[in-house]
């Protein structure tokens, strides 16, 4: 029973829910008497101002930490425990609940030096941590699982994107020392070239890629085209040294924002592919564990934690994201919960069946992947949709467009207006500078698909009774 006395730190006069940044309850302080403790309110009374909601016993952050962010929002309800207890809650809760890590799993973490790949990188180190230790203390005729590797990658856009050479060699010494100051395991570090994409021969490339880019008079065709040709780098270094996921630190302002740009270029059929949790269309999957974490909280962590971040290299947007990023960020300052509100919205949208991790026999990884077919309705088993993928963006095509030229009926209608040349006369030196990832893409994934039926076509059930075709 609980007793009358304001400062009473008895387990009983604990809030019973209140945890601590390690998911356990946190252990009754000792009694000093003296009332210097801070003591939770029994039921029915109102919390002080200035202490956390949570744990009802540390000052806010907005208290605290008054350097580090204003009184509004967590800041001004969450001390700095709960505060990232909350924030690291998210994070497990979407890797765990879409089997998005396992413990065979070889890790890519996109490190672009900004505030939300750092903090991915932080809690994938930290998950990562916990697993090696789990793997320590066991009895080696007792180890079954493994612990996931871990690596990071940063992509080099300096060819299409010139900064000074002590600039990029200093924010790249920068970035190694974030990834080697993390405690082991250890973390291998790759700078990823774009020019990459075509060969390793960077020297002879980087003219090609400059010439692409520049065959794009739209300059929000160039910065979609950038961002494709990114993602083509990541998934050509993680496949070449055989990386089995790859984790972007995607959260929720970035989400709300590319909802809100591809309402705009006309891409609602292929929305829904791209907000998701796991993304599997692509040939190392992609996943979004902080997908529910918006940007201001991730500002706010790196600041109470003192996580390093490099922000000399960002590039700004312009065009019609420019304007959608300033357009979002206005109405996050009328109402902050704008962001998640658009995305919570967009969520709505029917998955498509690759948005969902692929079963690699790991029972953990199974039920989560059924779990997410019942909520979603996904048919199990259909790894891979029927139609076409878009030769530049990768994005599902609703169906195929008759156009006299291959690559317009291969293409999305966004890619079309916004990168592809308006003069068909030009289309086939442009095609001529396209990686070979992209012009052969739809083609693989269609050879992938056949293949795969013919391995299991004695499995299939017939469609009718008798067992005939």
């Amino acid at each position: 029973m609980a007793c009358n006395s304001g400062t009473c730190q008895s387990g009983s006069c604990r809030d019973e829910f209140s945890v601590g940044e390690d998911g356990r309850k946190p252990r009754p302080g000792p009694e000093n008497g003296n009332g210097s403790d801070h003591a939770s309110p029994r039921r029915g009374e109102s919390i002080a101002e200035g202490v956390c909601i949570k744990c009802k016993v540390n000052g806010t952050i907005a208290t605290t930490h008054p350097a580090v962010t204003g009184s509004g929002g967590d800041a001004g309800r969450f001390c700095a425990d709960c505060f990232r207890s909350n924030l690291f809650g998210k994070f497990r809760f979407a890797v765990t609940s879409n089997a998005m890590i396992s413990p065979t799993d070889n890790v890519l973490v996109a490190f672009s030096g900004g505030s939300s790949s750092r903090v991915a990188l932080q809690f994938v180190h930290e998950m990562q941590q916990k697993a090696q230790k789990n793997f320590d203390a066991t009895k080696s005729t007792e180890r079954v699982l493994p612990v996931f590797r871990v690596g990071v990658a940063y992509i080099d856009e300096t060819t299409v994107y010139p900064v000074p050479a002590n600039d990029f060699d200093r924010a790249v010494n920068e970035m190694e020392l974030i990834v080697s100051s993390l405690a082991p395991p250890e973390k291998q570090f790759f700078v990823v070239p774009t020019e990459s994409i075509y060969s390793t021969d960077f020297a002879a490339e980087r003219d090609r890629l400059t010439k692409l880019v520049d065959a794009v008079s739209d300059v929000t065709g160039k910065q979609d085209l950038m961002k494709h040709l990114r993602m083509s780098c990541l998934q050509k270094a993680a496949y070449e040294n055989r990386y089995t996921k790859i984790v972007m630190g995607t959260c929720t302002s970035q989400i709300a924002c590319h909802v809100l740009e591809a309402t705009v270029k006309g891409q609602g059929f292929s929305l829904a592919a791209d907000i998701q949790y796991v993304d599997a269309r692509w040939k190392i999957p992609v996943v979004l564990p902080l997908r529910d974490c918006p940007s201001e909280e991730l500002n706010m962590l790196c600041s109470l934690d003192s996580l390093k971040t490099v922000e000399s290299l960002e590039q700004p947007c312009s065009g019609i994201n420019g304007l959608i990023s300033s357009f979002v960020k206005l109405l996050q300052v009328e109402n902050p919960s704008r962001e998640s509100t658009i995305v919570r919205t967009a969520g709505k949208l029917t998955p498509f069946s690759f948005n969902t991790a692929p079963e690699v026999g790991d029972v953990t990884t199974h039920l989560a992947s059924k779990r997410r077919q019942k909520k979603y309705n996904l048919k199990p088993d259909e790894s891979l949709p029927t139609e076409s993928f878009c030769l530049i963006c990768n994005s599902p095509l609703k169906k195929s467009n008759d156009f006299h030229h291959e690559i317009y009926s291969g293409t999305c209608s966004s890619c079309q207006f916004q990168i592809l040349p308006k003069d068909n006369s030009s289309m086939e030196y442009f095609c001529s500078l396209l990686p070979r990832s992209m012009t052969t893409l739809p083609k693989y994934t269609n050879h992938n698909q056949k293949l795969l039926r013919e391995q299991i076509q004695d499995c299939l059930l017939s469609d009718s009774d008798d067992g005939t075709l």
